[in-house]
């Protein structure tokens, strides 16, 4: 149970890392965020908790291709910010996102590799 609460709390620590930088620097706080700091902790804690190379290496492989449909919203978000409100431009960055992943993902299939 300490071991599932340090996880918690060494993650957690993460977010409020980057949101606390952000609040000081826009471009820092966006570059500590863009680096994959998450997929990094989740490698090393699947690795400490004894996970197989193969489990391993997939959630990095996976993370790649999950990756790339997320990044239209950002683009988008920043542009329909001011005119819609947080609100709105966030449901329409995931509803986006969630098109774009659909999308890519039929793509992908032709070439073999399943995400869905």
């Amino acid at each position: 149970m300490i071991w599932i609460i340090t996880k918690y709390l060494l993650t957690a620590a993460m977010v409020v890392l980057i949101s606390e930088v952000a609040k000081r620097s826009d471009r820092l706080g966006g570059f500590i965020a863009a680096l994959p700091v998450m997929t990094l902790l989740t490698l090393f804690w699947l690795y400490i908790e004894n996970q197989g190379e193969e489990k391993i290496a997939n959630h990095a492989y996976y993370t790649f291709w999950y990756v790339i449909p997320t990044l239209p919203m950002f683009l988008f978000f920043p542009y329909l910010l001011p005119k819609l409100g947080f609100w709105l431009t966030m449901g329409i960055s995931i509803a986006i996102t969630v098109a774009c992943f659909g999308l890519f993902a039929l793509i992908l299939k032709v070439f073999g590799i399943q995400l869905l």
